[in-house]
């Protein structure tokens, strides 16, 4: 059987690509299709495509389509359905913001569609940039995305089957699509133990530093609390959030995963304040370490954090509202915490890379035979 993996886009790396990753070690000998492919921007994660083969769209060739990808979105139909699929017998497609999903297969091959997330920023949800506010790009996005949403349903209707990475997920695809999807959750890299390592006295949080990702919220909390606040990820808003940050936070950018091992196994919670996060696998890595996680009640996290058992959520983004709950955790007995970080490492086992495997071709499987049946 010919398999072909096809992802929206491989110039970063985050949740999205670690499920394709995980999707290449069930279908080792797949092709992989993508729009537009940059080694450079993947840094350290690079290795995971060094030796497969790889394919991209026309919109590749140009220096144009990779550097203003955003802006130039229209085109996406075009690249999508350039593509040659004819060849191949199932075609997974692991579809968010770009849409991989509008791929053209034969009647008789299987497309399985893994959908991260109808594309936020056409049915308003928070984006990364606030692109609302300047008045020429409001109106180019505003007639650009009524064309494209048409196209998203269109594409929607294509794949003969469709996954959600999580409930929250599965309701956008029945609301915008009028699909049913199943439910897999993606696959989330936790050690086989917690390290037994002594819990020091700061907090933690990992993220792409971007708007919709509000990590201003937190940086405000743990300044009001002037609690030692440790930020790994890197983005556009780095030197606005640099600008707000008072003498006990750190920004450390990208590490090495042995290096966000050990400040996972020391850290004494996780702070999260995303919104509308469809799954969020970085708040789950972090329970896989026995972190408790304080989260915005938002999106795909409220399905796995539990208040006062595995973390906390609060109701209202602000600083106030997330130091509250800061403040109930502080003042746990020692006992009670570690029953907590006993709880967190039990809620990620079910989020494990062996889980998503077996589901992943039991769900295959499954649909071999039904495609065959129909």
């Amino acid at each position: 059987m010919k398999v072909a993996l096809v992802h929206d886009q491989l110039q970063e790396f985050g949740g999205a690509e670690r499920v394709l990753v995980s999707l290449m070690k069930i279908f080792p000998n797949a092709d992989i299709f993508t729009s537009l492919y940059n080694p450079k921007s993947l840094g350290i994660h690079a290795k995971e495509f060094k030796n497969k083969k790889i394919h991209t769209s026309w919109a590749d060739k140009f220096f144009l389509t990779k550097r203003f990808y955003s802006p130039l979105r229209f085109i996406t139909p075009l690249i999508w359905e350039s593509l040659d699929l004819s060849q191949y017998d199932l075609v997974i497609s692991s579809s968010g913001s770009y849409m991989s999903k509008g791929v053209i297969t034969r009647p008789e091959t299987l497309h399985i569609c893994y959908l991260h997330h109808p594309p936020r920023y056409l049915y308003y949800y928070e984006t990364a940039r606030e692109w609302k506010k300047y008045a020429l790009i409001r109106a180019y996005a505003y007639w650009i995305n009524n064309k494209l949403r048409m196209w998203d349903y269109l594409s929607s209707q294509r794949p003969d089957f469709i996954i959600a990475n999580s409930i929250e997920t599965k309701k956008r695809a029945d609301k915008f699509y009028r699909r049913d999807a199943s439910v897999i959750y993606p696959p989330v890299k936790i050690p086989t133990q917690i390290t037994n390592s002594k819990t020091k006295d700061y907090y933690i949080t990992v993220s792409r530093l971007a708007r919709a990702k509000h990590i201003d919220i937190v940086i405000k909390a743990a300044n009001q609390l002037k609690i030692k606040l440790k930020i790994i990820g890197s983005g556009r808003d780095y030197k606005f959030l640099k600008s707000m940050a008072g003498p006990t936070i750190e920004f450390l950018g990208h590490v090495t995963d042995n290096e966000l091992e050990d400040l996972y196994s020391e850290a004494r919670a996780f702070l999260f304040a995303s919104v509308d996060e469809e799954f969020g696998i970085a708040p789950v890595e972090a329970l896989g370490r026995g972190l408790p996680v304080i989260s915005f009640a938002s999106g795909g996290t409220i399905e796995y954090i539990e208040e006062d058992k595995n973390g906390y959520l609060y109701n209202t983004l602000s600083p106030k509202s997330l130091s509250e709950k800061i403040g109930r955790l502080e003042k746990l007995e020692p006992n009670r915490y570690q029953q907590m970080r006993s709880n967190a490492r039990k809620t990620a086992e079910k989020f494990s890379e062996k889980s998503f495997t077996s589901q992943i071709k039991q769900f295959v499987r499954e649909a071999l035979s039904k495609k065959r049946i129909i």
